[in-house]
């Protein structure tokens, strides 16, 4: 098949790109070549794709069997992509997200929870916002049909080439040694799923010519948070590692201390009403339509494995946290500050 990423180099793309080259297929990419770099055997075309004159050059004398869309932000993205393509492609994925429910992460969702209520035709440059990925899926839906159109509702990825940086922080936190903050209940379940598999499933969708919705994650109750951090430090921890569970109440504590969920120890998600549902998602679906998810434990060998070979990729700031060179920090918690909760309540 001949299949178009639009994206194709960064983490998801990436992926997209290596499963689709390693399954025979012809793959063109479409991005400006700021983010990564596109793989060898790929049809590299640089492009904004905001701009309409860029998707014209790019559609100009080439036809495609499907597109994968896995770089749409905002529905004015998706629709202007939608509409050029539909006469020049059979099959459209968009990459969607969990966060298009308007009830996650309160509660429990499938494929027919509502969505959030963003319209196809919102204007461009919106602030970032949880609503706009399903302005995004209707866009496509309205530009290119329902009928040949896949939306996959992506959990929360993992894997080599993560460009989130939560299971890297995990695993580089491990690394570093010493007392480790490990907040929360230990046996409280959490589903996310490797970029690998996810990209193999959606290809597997799209070469059967699937159409509709597919929640696509880990299915619930197969991972604890205990199982993710003890294969972490088992993965990457010094002989001195230890971890040292802290309850959600007094991390959550008013003042200066006060540990943000998620954020701050990646993918720390409390027991609160308002994310009661965070790791709850139905699955079924995917798993009836075959998706399959290999074990955390060869996720994070791999993840390690790159992290550990692709070079000086990161800097240190002031505070001792990691990031990319010249890019804010956005996730761990500062080290002083851990030191401080573990003298405390450890």
């Amino acid at each position: 098949m001949k299949i178009l990423l639009l994206g194709g180099s960064s983490f998801l793309g990436r992926a997209y790109a290596a499963e689709a080259l390693a399954r025979g297929h012809q793959v063109t990419t479409f991005n400006r070549g700021r983010s990564a770099g596109d793989l060898p055997g790929v049809e590299a075309v640089r492009g904004d794709r905001d701009s309409a004159g860029d998707l014209a050059r790019l559609v100009d004398g080439r036809r495609w069997d499907a597109v994968v869309d896995t770089s749409a932000q905002q529905p004015a993205q998706a629709a202007l992509a939608a509409g050029l393509l539909r006469e020049r492609a059979g099959h459209y994925t968009v990459v969607s997200s969990v966060h298009a429910f308007a009830d996650w992460p309160a509660r429990v969702i499938d494929e027919d929870s509502p969505r959030h209520p963003c319209p196809a035709d919102t204007p461009p440059g919106q602030p970032p916002s949880t609503a706009l990925k399903a302005g995004c899926e209707r866009a496509v839906l309205t530009g290119f049909g329902a009928e040949r159109s896949l939306v996959l509702n992506s959990g929360l990825l993992i894997g080599p080439h993560e460009n989130g940086g939560r299971l890297p922080w995990w695993l580089e936190r491990m690394a570093r040694g010493g007392r480790v903050l490990a907040p929360g209940d230990p046996q409280r379940t959490m589903q996310v799923i490797d970029v690998r598999d996810f990209a193999a499933f959606g290809l597997d969708l799209l070469t059967a010519g699937t159409a509709g919705r597919f929640i696509t994650t880990a299915p619930p109750g197969r991972l604890s948070f205990g199982e993710w951090l003890e294969t972490c430090r088992a993965v990457a921890g010094t002989a001195d590692t230890e971890l040292v569970w802290v309850a959600d109440g007094p991390l959550l504590a008013e003042g200066p201390d006060r540990v943000d969920p998620w954020s701050e120890l990646p993918l720390w998600a409390p027991d609160l009403p308002e994310m009661a549902g965070t790791w709850l998602a139905d699955t079924g679906r995917a798993e009836a339509a075959g998706l399959h998810c290999r074990p955390f434990t060869e996720t994070a060998r791999d993840t390690w494995e790159w992290l550990r070979t692709r070079g000086p990729a990161e800097d240190t700031d002031a505070e001792g946290r990691k990031g990319r060179p010249g890019a804010p920090v956005r996730q761990g918690i500062e080290p002083g500050k851990e030191q401080r909760l573990l003298a405390a309540f450890g």
